[in-house]
């Protein structure tokens, strides 16, 4: 089973959801991406050692470790809730005690996504619909301000993106949806089950 296979490998703990309900109610509850997922995500989508990764809403942290194990990115995880932060700070120094690799370049920040000050190298977002659209639209307003102030390329990646989401990419900014990584292969034809890559020109 890949839940577990990768965990142990990273020895780190992500399995699982989030108790309870959340924070806030402009906020979703901690779901991980699972493993399956992103090994197809990364079939399909190339990363460079010079990106920088910012997931909103990283929770546990699996998605900057397997980023950072396979392809050497620096990885940024934004997380609101505390405690899950704090698991994530674990995982980092569980992490680092079995690869014995340095963690500067593996890093988590505990606030609102919309508080997160966007840095000049970040380029490549990840979101898997951790909070409102009324939350999202104020993260992508502070990217492309960024993007303004430090011309460069910028994308997006969105797994199990909501209308809202799209609706308001295409409506309200520049980016533009590049590729659609399906799923549905995998998790029973769910047609949001997804991957889309959005792009923004340098």
């Amino acid at each position: 089973m890949k839940e577990y296979y990768y965990d142990k490998l990273f020895n780190i703990k992500t399995r699982g959801t989030q108790r309870g309900y959340p924070d806030s109610t402009y906020h979703n509850p901690y779901q991980p991406t699972p493993y399956n997922a992103l090994e197809e995500l990364f079939q399909n989508y190339q990363l460079k050692s010079s990106d920088h990764v910012v997931d909103f809403g990283c929770g546990k942290g699996r998605l900057n470790f397997f980023i950072y194990y396979f392809y050497n990115v620096t990885v940024t995880g934004i997380e609101m809730n505390s405690m899950l932060y704090d698991e994530a700070l674990r995982n980092r120094d569980c992490y680092v005690n079995r690869t014995q690799e340095s963690s500067d370049k593996i890093h988590f920040h505990c606030c609102f996504a919309e508080d997160y000050r966007i840095e000049p190298a970040d380029n490549r977002f990840y979101f898997f619909n951790p909070f409102s659209v009324e939350i999202f639209q104020q993260v992508i307003q502070n990217i492309e301000h960024s993007a303004e102030q430090h011309k460069r390329a910028i994308e997006l990646i969105l797994y199990y993106g909501s209308d809202e989401y799209m609706n308001y990419l295409k409506t309200n900014t520049a980016f533009e949806l590049q590729s659609e990584i399906n799923l549905s292969h995998i998790f029973n034809g769910d047609p949001y089950d997804r991957f889309l890559i959005y792009r923004l020109e340098g």
